[in-house]
């Protein structure tokens, strides 16, 4: 399955540490339309944009990539739209927060930051709305890659000297010092100080819910079984290198958080073959050596939209 929270990672790496050092907003000329997707218009203003955007990313920022790039998103939009599969506001905005609580600065500071870009939030969250919501409509149109079949897992275990290789399976919960959003920059940091404080008093998972409850807006997820390739990527490091039964903390935009490790063991069985396999392809796709089905998917649907669509340009 095409992971739309990795989607956008990808597209915005780079991105923070240009949106924390700063750019100048260009000067906006009087706006006109650059290019009509299916009657959409594409204005000059919304280039300018995409161009401030793209300088965020460090990548190649000229009119005409960031018009094109604008008019993939405008067939991928109307598709979303047309089969009904868009993502709420309420996700959107929820993603912006993760985004700006992962760079350490509120929504607000995170939206004058984009506007004094040249970017605006409008954009930025146009932007993701439609990573969020593409790879769902992928998805349901080419149906989902993500298990691999048993004849792949056998040929790849016959090229592994038909060994089941060997990954870590952990069982964690997760504890949460609820921050509310409208206190988040007033008591973040006296949350993260008591969230710091717990943990060399935590009494394990068995009695985790009781500790929850001697403290104040505190609440405990179990997060069940998990091997080691299935930890998102922004716990993993803290799984990796905690010491004791408990990880690092994390600032994000439920409060302030960290994993109790209940347990962990090497383990061999056949999901977790499944699962280190498909990290090792995903690696390789990340290096390039290899195009993962997914992006041949989602590429394969907007060229059969290009081809139908009625594209302007001005």
């Amino acid at each position: 399955m095409i992971d739309a929270k990795k989607a956008i990672t990808k597209f915005l790496a780079g991105a923070a540490l240009a949106l924390l050092t700063g750019f100048a907003a260009p000067a906006l000329a009087a706006s006109e339309v650059k290019a009509v997707v299916n009657g959409t218009a594409i204005t000059s203003g919304d280039v300018v944009k995409r161009q401030a955007f793209l300088r965020l990313q460090r990548t190649k920022a000229d009119a005409k990539t960031a018009q094109e790039q604008l008019v993939d998103e405008a067939l991928k939009r109307q598709e979303v739209a047309r089969v009904r599969m868009s993502v709420s506001q309420q996700d959107v905005d929820a993603s912006f927060a993760r985004f700006s609580s992962g760079n350490k600065l509120s929504p607000e500071q995170m939206s004058q930051i984009l506007d004094r870009a040249g970017v605006g939030v409008d954009h930025f969250k146009s932007f993701i709305a439609v990573q969020m919501s593409w790879p769902r409509v992928v998805n349901a149109r080419y149906g989902s890659t993500s298990r691999l079949s048993n004849y792949d897992l056998v040929s790849r275990m016959m090229q592994n000297n038909k060994q089941k290789p060997v990954t870590t399976e952990y069982m964690l919960q997760q504890i949460i010092f609820v921050v509310p959003q409208a206190k988040r920059g007033a008591i973040t940091g006296k949350r993260k100080g008591e969230a710091e404080a717990s943990r060399s008093k935590f009494p394990g998972c068995d009695q985790a819910k009781v500790f929850a409850a001697t403290m104040r807006d505190v609440s405990v997820r179990d997060l069940g079984r998990l091997l080691a390739p299935e930890i998102p990527p922004d716990w993993k490091p803290l799984v990796e290198q905690a010491k004791g039964n408990t990880t690092g903390t994390r600032v994000t935009d439920k409060g302030v958080e960290y994993l109790a490790i209940c347990s962990q063991r090497q383990v061999s069985d056949d999901q977790a073959a499944e699962m280190v396999f498909r990290q090792e392809d995903l690696d390789k796709s990340k290096a390039g050596k290899d195009a993962s089905p997914e992006n041949e998917n989602s590429k394969k649907y907007l060229d059969e939209l290009r081809k139908k669509a009625q594209i302007a340009y001005r």
